[in-house]
């Protein structure tokens, strides 16, 4: 796995953080040692597949990027179903597809789709995953985004939903960021590689609260919503149509 160094040096001019060929050739060493919990995550992925994936509906991963999420699907869910794993990242889509391409087996298949997720027709689907995508789509367009992912969940069908979250409370705000950074640190992080990822990541990187993200879901029709993990300023939802 390729060390992620990209920012480990100073830099002139610190530019908006993009899912490049840079970044996508780190990207497993950079969400491993950036997201506390990332492992219990993709956990869950597989027990919502396990659990609410039935055969013959489709799955979509929106905002895929290497497929993480999408493989802990297909290791768990009925070989009858259809995967879509949905990235507008070029250089994170050439990459899952080459390694769609080596699979071999009876696994339910994967379609990778390099699009806007936004341009996305969710229909017949028991589960959509939204593993750290949301907080890229503007504010203004989440909530009518969200309606339209709802309304192609199948009733009893499942949407998990995991996000950087801020906190209304500026000392607890304060408290979460402090003990993010002591994360990173922990697992190799220089501050200067913090404190530029960070410059690099604001502008495009939007956080809302838990209490958001809970209500959006709610008006979007899903009858129970459930936030079942947090760590610092991380946290995960999952929504039961």
């Amino acid at each position: 796995m390729p060390e992620d160094r990209l920012y480990s040096v100073p830099l002139n001019r610190v530019g908006d953080f993009e899912f490049d060929d840079d970044v996508a050739d780190v990207f497993p060493d950079m969400i491993r040692r950036s997201v506390p919990g990332y492992a219990s995550m993709l956990s869950l992925i597989g027990q919502c597949a396990a659990t609410y994936v039935l055969p013959d509906t489709n799955v979509y991963d929106l905002g895929c990027s290497l497929g993480a999420s999408t493989f802990v699907v297909q290791r768990n869910a009925p070989p009858t179903c259809q995967i879509h794993a949905v990235d507008s990242s070029a250089a994170m889509v050439a990459r899952l597809r080459q390694s769609v391409g080596r699979q071999r087996g009876t696994l339910a298949k994967i379609n990778v789709h390099e699009d806007d997720i936004r341009q996305t027709n969710v229909r017949n689907a028991s589960l959509v995953i939204l593993n750290l995508t949301l907080q890229f789509i503007a504010p203004d367009e989440r909530d009518s985004f969200i309606a339209a992912v709802s309304r192609g969940v199948l009733p009893g069908g499942a949407l998990l939903l995991s996000e950087k979250i801020d906190f209304a409370d500026p000392a607890q705000q304060e408290l979460m960021t402090a003990l993010h950074h002591d994360f990173k640190r922990a697992h190799g992080y220089s501050d200067l590689e913090i404190a530029q990822k960070r410059t690099a990541i604001e502008r495009r990187l939007i956080p809302e609260t838990l209490e958001t993200h809970v209500e959006r879901l709610q008006i979007a029709g899903f009858r129970s919503v459930c936030p079942w993990f947090q760590c610092f300023n991380f946290a995960s939802v999952l929504a039961i149509k």
